[in-house]
């Protein structure tokens, strides 16, 4: 899936998204996300929810705790990135 490109609809736009990496701890799955190629870009982390549907949902990652366990895990697969947190 990375290097594919993703489109999020909120109730007012559609956010399109490129798939940096994807991973799945504990039957969750996770994707790195970003909003341009460049180098400084801002990088996002969603989760998968709605896994009994057909379609795929996902939501931002917003719990400062899973949020800094999951960005470790891409840091780790992606050794060519620095996530900062911001």
């Amino acid at each position: 899936m990375a290097g594919k490109t993703i489109k999020l609809t909120t109730d007012d736009e559609e956010i399109e998204l490129i798939v940096v990496e994807q991973t799945m701890i504990n039957n969750v799955n996770y994707l790195l996300v970003t909003d341009s190629e460049e180098d400084e870009a801002d990088a996002y982390i969603l989760k998968e929810t709605g896994a009994e549907t057909e379609d795929a949902f996902y939501e931002f990652v917003e719990d400062s705790t899973e949020l800094e366990v999951i960005s470790r895990v891409f840091e780790e697969m992606l050794d060519d990135i620095d996530l900062k947190y911001e």
